[in-house]
């Protein structure tokens, strides 16, 4: 049987649709990989695309778009809302079908290795693929930020695991094997960041809030509106509806309502059906009952 492994790879242009196109070009036409989906945020200016294969063909395909992505984005010319560390920010791989985790890993590194010694970049693996404690969360690998990170990739305790020291144009890329993650936005009717960013405080694990959400204040300029962006690592011990309602609860003091929520890229049928069962008000539901969940078996 087929062993299929996706991956979700996350650039960082969300404003220009020709280099956008180019990143995604490796992901279309090929065998044993199938691109499902790819969106891009102009306020973020970043791209994420989700895509499965096999192995050997999704490595191939990730290899070459960020080679792409090193040779069309600059990133001393990069403005954004995200944290952003390089022109591939982050190669994320889940094992799907018929794959462990541990080759997930070893995928992950093979792939680390080589997008490192074609393209000179300094790579670091985190997450499952971490090789110390200290790098499995991204968030302490990419403090300091592009800007940041020449002097940072200085100290010997923040040698990149492959490539060089130095920093280029195309600046760091993480890879890690992880479950899958929920990349879950929620809008606030102000356009107050400062809101944004206290309420992103008292949700995110880091400062005391729920475990495995992350998250930081982001302002939509061309809506007035500004949001608490979020990834949720472990939708099942973290759910949506959770998050949702200590926002809410938290933007009560300031006077300020939840508008709207956002799903960034593709999400796990489980991860809405349970906050669809808790919002219902279902009884004693179990996933056995989702139409879809039946055929797919």
């Amino acid at each position: 049987m087929k062993k299929i492994v996706q991956c979700v790879p996350n650039f960082s242009e969300g404003r220009d649709k020709e280099v956008i196109d180019k990143i995604v070009e490796p992901f279309r036409g090929k065998d044993g990989v199938k691109l499902l989906d790819y969106q891009s945020d102009e306020d973020h200016n970043r791209m994420v695309v989700t895509v499965v294969g096999e192995p050997d063909s999704l490595k191939e395909a990730v290899v070459e778009a960020v080679g792409i992505a090193a040779k069309l984005i600059d990133m001393t010319k990069h403005t954004g809302q995200h944290p952003r560390m390089g022109a591939t920010d982050v190669v994320p791989f889940i094992p799907v079908k018929n794959v462990s985790v541990e080759e997930t890993i070893e995928l992950s590194k093979e792939v680390a290795k080589e997008i490192a010694e074609r393209f000179n970049l300094p790579v670091f693996l985190y997450e499952d693929s971490a090789t110390t404690p200290e790098r499995k969360n991204l968030a302490k690998i990419r403090a300091g930020q592009f800007e940041g990170m020449a002097e940072k990739l200085k100290d010997p305790h923040w040698k990149p695991d492959f490539g060089p020291i130095e920093v280029g144009k195309a600046g760091v890329t993480g890879v890690s094997t992880r479950m899958p993650l929920v990349a879950f936005n929620v809008n606030l009717d102000t356009s107050n960041i400062k809101i944004a960013d206290d309420i992103a405080k008292k949700v995110r694990h880091i400062s005391g809030g729920l475990r495995f959400c992350k998250g930081i204040g982001i302002e939509l300029k061309d809506r007035g509106i500004v949001q608490v962006s979020m990834n949720l690592t472990n939708y099942q011990k973290t759910s949506l509806y959770r998050v949702v309602e200590l926002i809410r609860i938290e933007a009560k003091r300031y006077g300020v309502n939840v508008v709207g929520s956002e799903v960034i890229g593709l999400v796990p049928m489980e991860a809405l059906i349970d906050s669809a069962v808790y919002y219902l008000g279902v009884e004693d539901f179990s996933m056995d009952q989702v139409l879809e969940a039946r055929i797919m078996e």
